[in-house]
């Protein structure tokens, strides 16, 4: 079966999370109060793991000064966190306190319920699914592994996050392709921010814009108000 999008055989979708697979205020009224509220604790509590050093060493490394203490990096990592920075040690960070809340139970993730019945859908169809995010890898697979409905990380077969690069430039989308050994044009790249959509079709993929709020778009892409009504041909 070949399967394609406005004329393009596709053999990947690639999908943005908050917006698009996930409603914004989950992630903006749920885990980033989470991640806010235990950042300093979680830091203090678990300094022992050398990957709670890492992160301490990188806020140093972007921030210039070598000398900073542990305080110093506390106030730093709050400050990022109240500016919804894409920093990596941040995004590393996040993810450890969300995995403890996860552990918990004290978070079960949100996803459209469209969006989980076509992810499913397309999976068994055969398209590889990816997901980029600004969340780190190991959050996005807390997400998708803790839904309300269940685990659903059997469907995905990669995870991008900044460590790939901006989800704004267009060499980021490229490296994706290469890293998936596809070519470009053969990846539907699914986002609800605009400068996505143009990064990422600068990089030659094909895209399609989420629209759930129904406010205006741009009239440069094609957007949808849900995954049912993304249009793949089966033939």
């Amino acid at each position: 079966m070949t399967i394609t999008y406005q004329g393009k055989q596709l053999k990947i979708i690639l999908t943005d999370i908050e917006g698009t697979t996930t409603d914004i205020s989950f992630v903006h009224d749920v885990l980033f109060p989470y991640s806010a509220k235990h950042l300093s604790a979680w830091v203090r509590n678990h300094l022992e793991l050398p990957i709670t050093q890492d992160i301490l060493q990188q806020v140093r490394e972007i921030t210039g000064k070598s000398n900073l203490d542990i305080d110093g990096c506390i106030s730093q990592l709050m400050s990022w966190q109240a500016e919804d920075q894409k920093i990596t040690p941040l995004k590393t960070l996040q993810g450890l306190i969300w995995q403890e809340g996860y552990d918990k139970s004290e978070l079960k993730a949100h996803l459209y319920a469209d969006a989980v019945e076509y992810l499913q859908k397309w999976h068994d169809g055969g398209l590889t699914l990816a997901i980029y995010s600004s969340g780190s890898i190991a959050a996005q697979k807390l997400l998708f592994g803790n839904t309300l409905i269940g685990d659903l990380t059997p469907l995905f077969s990669a995870y991008f996050d900044t460590t790939t690069g901006n989800k704004k430039e267009s060499q980021s989308y490229v490296a994706i392709a290469n890293a998936l050994s596809v070519l470009p044009q053969e990846i539907l790249f699914l986002s609800d921010s605009l400068k996505e959509l143009v990064a990422a079709s600068e990089a030659n993929l094909n895209v399609c814009g989420l629209n759930r709020d129904a406010v205006d778009v741009d009239d440069d892409f094609t957007y949808v108000n849900k995954f049912s009504q993304i249009a793949l041909e089966y033939l």
